[in-house]
């Protein structure tokens, strides 16, 4: 039996996967929640297909973050593809199966080559205490602002007042 290649189109709430064949032909599509429960439900959809070669993700470090950890988990092979190109997108129509699809076809013609971002480890470490700085310095800028801007509202000046 042939493998085949799903695409994944990601969104905050949703995501859309089309699955298509090792000739290129659409096999069909499904919605699948954001959550777990979806990310299982696509594993088991895309199984009933065949044997799986890859999933090709669009934002594999932002939406798809969880989807890709999960199949990652599954032991599936998952590939970071990039957004395809919007000129591209607006002449032939926009919709969420076709960028799914537009996400499964370099799996199949091999040009997604980049593998899923993991989200573990030292980076994810790193980047943590990162944003906690940032927001940290953030927090005491504002602080210092207020300060400032309330002192100079209430200190009385000095030479109007009389002794």
């Amino acid at each position: 039996m042939d493998q085949i290649m799903i695409g994944v189109d990601t969104h905050e709430s949703r995501h859309i996967a089309v699955a298509i064949s090792h000739q290129g032909a659409c096999l069909g599509s499904m919605t699948i929640c954001a959550n777990s429960q979806g990310y299982r439900d696509l594993e088991a959809w895309a199984s009933g297909f065949g044997p799986i070669k890859a999933f090709g993700i669009e934002g594999t470090g932002s939406c798809g973050a969880g989807l890709s950890r999960d199949l990652l988990a599954m032991r599936h092979m998952v590939l970071d593809v990039m957004r395809p190109n919007r000129q591209l997108r607006y002449l032939h129509g926009k919709s969420d199966s076709l960028d799914a699809e537009s996400a499964a076809r370099p799996v199949l013609n091999g040009q997604a080559t980049a593998l899923a971002k993991t989200q573990t480890g030292a980076r994810k470490m790193i980047r943590h205490f990162k944003i906690a700085r940032d927001s940290a310095v953030k927090s005491r800028s504002q602080a210092m602002i207020t300060l400032k801007h309330r002192s100079s509202m209430h200190l009385p000046n000095c030479a109007t007042r009389s002794i």
